[in-house]
């Protein structure tokens, strides 16, 4: 339990940010709740379907914006097990509120010898959770983690109904992690990656001038996380003698962990059922299934007897289902709204309090306001309902956690300026 504990907290430093994945970088994602993959027309095109910008006219577009992310507080109620007193403790408690900034830029070239190219700035993940009490603390004190990938792309046109697209992806990722447990642990632990390198592919046919088929695929990323770890380690853990419960070694090591960033398979349909309105349907595939398990490596002998075990993980593929409304108000007005529906990939015997993530319910809106014919202003808000996700005594849940969590819901705001030439 001791070493569960830990590890899971350890397990977060490189994928708290994946699996609350941030796939909306844009106002027009954002509005739509994510449905926008057939139907991308704009510099954003760059980032979510690069086929399309070969149907898109030859201009030169431009987008830069900001999501605002506010996270409540989440609540827990129901008991923890404790390794000391060997029995379920009271644990309710809720924990510190999240803030942050997200920047996203996209750009989309002229046509180039029947070439489009694309660059996209997004932050495709990386939250934070932090919470005070015992026995949250034990393996959630504190988590941060930061996420940039760098995406370049290309479209070709096959004919005038048919393009392909693909991009190179560079992300970048650094977090920090703070746990403690009276008498067994002490934990800070800091690390990044190097560029790790992924592609995307995608592929538009556009079958009349009112209806798009399209298919998107981004690679998966395997992240190597290198840092270091320091805090005190209990003798107790390792001899189980009563005697050394007060015997603490300390130490400072070298770490690092492999997983995989998960593939993720997207299929849209985008039509314009009037001259001024389009719906657009995706379905979208994450291949979390090819984390199986976390294996930790440490310099410190000692920290690699307690840390190093490998621990299976064995998460589940999921599904998320996306519609979005395009409606074109006036020659200067464009309003958007969006609706998901978004499978979480962690079972209910791997949910822990460093990663409490559930189903969700996604609602969203937005708006365009083209102050010129090349200059245009987004703003677009988007909320994250989790699912109420209660854990009973027999899932056996390897975090000793039974009770049940809610209210950790999330709320986006992006504002946009937007520029063609």
């Amino acid at each position: 339990m001791k070493r569960a504990l830990l590890l899971s907290t350890l397990a977060a430093l490189t994928l708290y940010g994946a699996a609350y994945k941030l796939p909306e970088q844009s106002a027009r994602s954002i509005a739509l709740a994510g449905a926008y993959v057939a139907g991308a027309d704009h510099a954003d095109a760059a980032y979510f379907n690069p086929a399309n910008m070969s149907f898109m006219p030859n201009e030169s577009f431009f987008e830069l914006s900001a999501t605002a992310i506010y996270l409540p507080e989440i609540r827990f109620q129901g008991k923890v097990y404790s390794p000391l007193t060997k029995k379920f403790e009271e644990a309710s408690a809720r924990s510190e509120s999240e803030f942050f900034l997200a920047p996203h830029l996209h750009w989309i070239s002229k046509e180039y010898k029947g070439l489009r190219f694309g660059f996209s700035l997004a932050t495709p993940g990386g939250l934070s959770k932090r919470w005070k009490s015992d026995p949250q603390i034990w393996s959630a004190e504190e988590f941060t983690l930061r996420i940039v990938e760098v995406n370049p792309s290309f479209s070709y046109a096959l004919s005038d109904k048919l393009s392909i697209g693909a991009g190179v992806r560079a992300i970048y990722s650094d977090g920090k992690v703070k746990v403690s447990f009276p008498h067994l642990y002490k934990e800070k632990l800091k690390g990044d990656t190097d560029i790790k390198w992924g592609y995307n592919l995608a592929l538009s046919y556009r079958y009349h001038p009112d209806l798009t088929l399209a298919a998107t695929y981004r690679s998966k990323i395997n992240l190597k996380e290198v840092g270091t770890a320091k805090g005190y380690l209990g003798k107790y853990l390792i001899t189980k003698d009563p005697a050394d419960f007060n015997t603490l070694i300390p130490y400072y090591t070298k770490a690092n962990v492999t997983v995989p960033l998960p593939a993720t398979l997207s299929l849209a349909v985008a039509l314009n059922i009037s001259e001024t309105t389009r719906v657009e349907l995706e379905y979208e595939r994450t291949y979390w299934s090819k984390y199986k398990r976390l294996d930790f490596n440490f310099d410190d002998p000692f920290a690699e007897a307690v840390l190093g075990q490998p621990k299976e993980k064995n998460w589940n593929d999921t599904n998320t289902f996306r519609i979005g409304i395009t409606h074109k108000n006036s020659p200067k007005l464009t309003t958007m709204y969006g609706f998901a529906y978004d499978q979480s990939p962690i079972p209910d015997s791997r949910v822990g309090f460093e990663l409490p993530d559930a189903d969700a319910f996604i609602f969203a809106l937005g708006a365009i306001y083209d102050y010129t014919k090349t200059l245009s202003f987004g703003i677009s808000y988007l909320f994250d309902y989790k699912i109420e996700r209660g854990i009973e005594m027999a899932v056996q849940n390897n975090n000793g956690i039974v009770g049940k969590f809610d209210e950790g819901n999330a709320h986006l705001l992006n504002i946009s300026l937007n520029y063609r030439y």
